[in-house]
């Protein structure tokens, strides 16, 4: 069988590469975590829909759930209509309502299966809002219909509240108010201007250490009403800053796509268990689930060098399909769901699988080899191929 093919190169040369990689770890059947990790989930566009794609939304149902049933299969919890579901880059508000319905009823099906669901402001017009109580109604307005469906949320940063807050004080004031009214923790979610342009100044401040102070005085106002907080600033050492400073019981949820092995492995740092250690939300779960479902396999045995070994070669994949612009880090989130053959086609919501090149995806195919992550070696070939001919390599 086919396991060599031609690739380009950064310089555009096209160049001969055979893989190298071995079969990928297959996690260990029965093993619970000492960490709760959830993968923020892709959806799988519909192909085959008559619509136009920058501009309506369509997603393949069965495909999309099919996905969260394999992560739940592993281990893993599903964050669900998170920005790695292209929420606010062709997901609108009620295609995700509608997912989250679907993955909340699915999950009835799965004993101990994990959701929680991307809770925003997403469909309000943005430019139309003028006022920090618009931003609440839309919130308290995905909030009711979200609980409603018994879901656990998680509270998005919102664009909106960052184009009208005009001080820390109204960030206060929004976190105030919905915390105050959720029925179950919630998980807040602090994402960087690197994933979200529209975010720059969250917490009502450009200096993330007077920002993160904003959040954890949210947070210390209501510990009973936050199970954790997820951050997405890529920069390892604010994580562990304000890890170390949560209040008991609050969890630290990695989002950083970038250092992700080494946050969650912790450093036992002080009284508190979980002020030493991060639990996990992250996109690239998605990409590399079976790897992340065998190496916390290992952490919770006590096994941290197999961990590492597990999880560590996983990181410069990752780091290169979160490269600038991070935003279009679903595309190499969609196109290794491609690759492994748990979808049929490589194209997606709102046509962004168009938003990185072919030498990034050939790249990208390069080190999910060296990461042993290409579940069926051949297929992957083929589909590669495929992907090259229609960019004019044959």
């Amino acid at each position: 069988m086919a396991r060599s093919l031609k690739l380009p190169n950064a310089s555009g040369q096209v160049e001969a590469y055979k893989l190298r990689g071995t079969t990928p770890v297959k996690p260990a059947a029965g093993v619970k975590f000492n960490r709760i990790a959830y993968s923020a989930a892709h959806v799988v566009a519909d192909p085959l829909a008559a619509i136009d794609p920058w501009l309506q939304c369509a997603v393949d149902w069965d495909e999309t759930i099919a996905y969260r049933q394999r992560l739940w299969s592993l281990g893993l919890g599903v964050a669900e209509a998170m920005d790695t579901a292209q929420r606010g880059m062709g997901l609108d508000w009620p295609t995700s309502l509608e997912l989250i319905r679907r993955s909340l009823d699915a999950a009835k099906d799965v004993p101990g299966a994990l959701v929680a669901s991307g809770c925003g402001t997403d469909h309000l017009v943005l430019e139309n809002v003028k006022t920090v109580d618009e931003v609440i109604q839309g919130y308290e307005e995905q909030m009711a219909a979200i609980e409603k469906l018994g879901g656990k949320l998680i509270v998005m940063a919102s664009r909106a509240l960052a184009r009208v807050a005009k001080s820390p004080a109204d960030y206060e004031r929004v976190y105030d108010r919905i915390l105050s009214q959720a029925k179950q923790p919630v998980v807040l979610h602090w994402l960087g201007d690197m994933f979200d342009p529209a975010l720059k100044g969250y917490w009502g401040n450009n200096d993330p250490d007077k920002a993160m102070d904003t959040a954890l005085a949210v947070i210390a106002a209501h510990p009973d009403k936050v199970d954790g907080i997820k951050i997405s600033l890529l920069d390892k050492d604010k994580e562990i800053a304000m890890r170390r400073r949560l209040p008991s019981g609050v969890r630290m949820y990695t989002g950083d796509d970038f250092n992700y092995a080494e946050l969650i492995a912790g450093d036992g740092f002080g009284q508190e268990l979980m002020h030493g250690q991060s639990d996990a939300l992250l996109g690239i779960f998605d990409a590399i689930a079976p790897a992340a479902s065998a190496a916390l396999g290992e952490l919770a045995q006590g096994n941290v060098q197999k961990f590492h070994d597990i999880l560590g070669p996983t990181v410069p994949l990752s780091r290169h399909i979160f490269a600038a612009p991070t935003r279009f880090y679903k595309t190499g989130v969609v196109f290794m769901a491609w690759l492994n053959g748990h979808q049929s086609h490589f194209t997606m919501v709102g046509g962004q699988q168009s938003t990185r090149s072919l030498p990034h995806f050939a790249e990208l195919f390069r080190l999910a080899d060296a990461a042993n992550l290409l579940e069926q070696p051949e297929l992957a070939v083929r589909r590669m191929n495929t992907l090259l001919t229609l960019h004019g390599v044959e």
